[in-house]
C-alpha cells in the first residue's frame, strides 16, 4: 500500500470545496486543483489551478508522485467523466483515494471501491457494495444489500431501502426514495423527491411520487 500524503483535485467547482474538507479530515495535504474550464478561478485562495493539458507536465515537475492521490470533484450527474477522468489520472502514476467524512456510519462488512466519496452524515448499511467513483453525499442513507455500480452519485438526504442494484453512473437526486428490492438502470436519473416503486429502465428520467417516466437521458 503505497503511502498517500498528498492530494489533487481534479475539478474546480462546488464539490472541490466539500471534498477539501474531508480530505483535511483525513491529514492529506491538498497540493492543485486541475480542470477542463476555460478561464476557471481556483476555489481557493491559496492554491492553484491548472488545466487538463497542463497534468502531464505538472506530474513530470514532480519527484513525489508516489505520495500523491486524487479526486475526481465532478458531480452530479457525471459518472462517466468521473470514471474517464480516474483512468487518465490513474495512467500518470497518481493513486486513486477514497475520502470518508469522520461522521460518516459505514457497517464493516460493506465494500467501498476506489475514489469514492462519503459525505458527512451518510449511512451505509451492512453488506453494502460500492462501486468505484461513486458519490455518496450529505445526510444520505443507504440500506442493507445494496449494489451502487461503478460512478453512481446519490444525492443529499437521497434513500435507498434494502437489497437494490444501481447501475453504473446513475444518479437519485436530493431527498429521493427507492423502495426495496427495485433495480434503477444505468445512466438512469431518479429526481428530487421523488417515491421509486419500481424498477427504472436505463437511461431515462424519472420523477414525482410514485416516480414516472419524464424524458430520455441525453449523453
Amino acid at each position: 500500500m503505497k503511502n498517500i500524503k498528498k492530494i489533487i483535485f481534479y475539478g474546480g467547482t462546488g464539490q472541490s470545496k466539500v471534498m477539501k474538507t474531508i480530505a483535511e479530515y483525513n491529514n492529506l495535504e491538498v497540493l492543485a486543483v486541475f480542470d477542463d474550464t476555460p478561464n476557471l478561478k481556483s476555489p481557493f485562495n491559496n492554491l492553484p489551478i491548472y488545466y487538463g493539458n497542463e497534468l502531464e507536465n505538472w506530474v513530470k515537475s514532480r519527484n513525489d508522485v508516489d505520495e500523491i492521490g486524487f479526486c475526481v470533484s465532478i458531480g452530479n450527474p457525471h459518472g462517466d467523466a468521473r470514471l474517464i477522468i480516474a483512468q487518465k489520472l490513474k495512467s500518470y502514476g497518481l493513486t486513486s483515494i477514497s475520502l470518508i467524512h469522520p461522521s460518516a456510519i459505514i457497517a464493516k462488512n460493506s465494500f467501498i471501491g476506489e475514489g469514492v466519496q462519503v459525505h458527512a452524515g451518510a449511512i451505509i448499511g451492512e453488506e453494502v457494495i460500492i462501486g468505484n467513483q461513486c458519490i455518496v453525499n450529505t445526510k444520505s442513507s443507504i440500506d442493507h444489500e445494496c449494489v451502487l455500480e461503478d460512478g453512481v452519485e446519490v444525492a443529499p438526504n437521497a434513500t435507498l431501502c434494502g437489497n437494490i442494484t444501481v447501475k453504473r453512473c446513475a444518479t437519485i437526486f436530493s431527498s429521493a426514495t427507492i423502495l426495496p428490492n427495485l433495480i434503477i438502470g444505468a445512466n438512469a436519473i431518479v429526481g428530487a423527491n421523488s417515491l421509486v416503486n419500481a424498477d427504472v429502465n436505463q437511461d431515462i428520467m424519472v420523477v414525482g411520487s410514485p416516480a414516472k417516466f419524464l424524458k430520455k437521458v441525453s449523453k
